[in-house]
């Protein structure tokens, strides 16, 4: 693989680029600080600017790594980040990584995500190498199971209680987009 580190990256509506700490308030009002967005994720909404900012402090010193992808997700319309979306982990020995993402709930059923989405699974096949991207959800949050589906993403099956986010233990449902898929694709 090829790795390039979280380079900025562009769509019709969207400008995905690195964190900055000026980004804060506008995080944290759009999404962070959100109990509707972090439903069904893993880490609890933001109660306070100073702590989304030590966040924020550790994203930017990972992007000394090549292989640290994470995005924010400014929409050029409004000039600001709405959301994120990241490589969560990556198996450089069968160029495989996992991707999440979030966004603001103002946001959500306008086609954004899988806009995004679909321009970090073209930048990872096309640009750095992987073979295989994977992504999971919550059964109980079929919406982003359809962001995934959207960006050719095949539904791999269901590991029962095999996860934990804020709404307790939970069935993870498994997608993934091989490199071949992409292509015929």
């Amino acid at each position: 693989m090829d790795h390039k580190g979280t380079v900025q990256l562009e769509t019709e509506r969207l400008i995905l680029r690195r964190y900055t700490i000026g980004d804060a308030e506008c995080i944290f009002r759009n999404w962070a600080q959100s109990e509707a967005v972090t439903k069904y994720l893993t880490w609890e909404p933001y109660r306070d600017i100073e702590d989304l900012k030590g966040y924020i402090q550790y994203c930017i010193d990972e992007y000394q790594k090549p292989d640290s992808y994470n995005w924010v997700i400014e929409h050029k319309e409004i000039g600001e980040p709405i959301g994120s979306i990241s490589v969560i982990w990556i198996r450089e020995d069968i160029a495989a990584c996992e991707v999440g993402y979030c966004m603001s709930e103002r946001f959500w059923g306008k086609g954004i995500m899988p806009e995004a989405l679909a321009e970090v699974i073209r930048f990872l096949f096309e640009e750095v190498g992987m073979n295989r991207i994977q992504a999971t959800h919550d059964a109980r949050n079929p919406n982003s199971g359809r962001v995934m589906e959207k960006c050719g993403m095949l539904y791999e099956g269901t590991m029962r209680q095999a996860s934990r986010n804020n709404q307790g233990i939970d069935d993870s449902v498994v997608r993934a987009i091989l490199k071949e898929d992409y292509i015929k694709g």
